[in-house]
């Protein structure tokens, strides 16, 4: 069971259209990181480098985006020599949507 506070971390991280954009992007590693030479896409991940500039912000900038996704359990983050590759963790981002899912029905209801 998800803590109340992991889902708030949950909600913070979905709140910011850049951190949505990075979880569509790394929904197809394939077609928007093909281009990465140092380890396939969508087997290893993508590395952090070619997400910000995917985003077209600084690396400390995106690096912070994708911590907080990683606090909120949506992608996660593995080294390889000099360079970390996130990969997103459907499982975690299928949990958070039925949660919402069931909270946004309760309070329609009134339960």
């Amino acid at each position: 069971m998800i803590k109340l506070m992991d889902r708030s971390i949950q909600i913070k991280a979905v709140a910011s259209e850049q951190r949505l954009r990075i979880l569509q992007l790394l929904a197809e590693p394939g077609e928007h990181f093909g281009h990465q030479w140092s380890a396939d896409p969508v087997e290893f991940g993508v590395c952090m480098t070619l997400i910000a500039e995917a985003l077209s912000v600084a690396q400390p900038t995106a690096s912070r985006h994708l911590d907080i996704l990683k606090q909120a359990g949506f992608i996660s983050v593995q080294k390889h020599l000099k360079w970390s590759y996130c990969k997103r963790n459907e499982g975690a981002i299928k949990g958070y949507l039925l949660w919402l899912q069931g909270e946004i029905r309760a309070v329609s209801t009134g339960s």
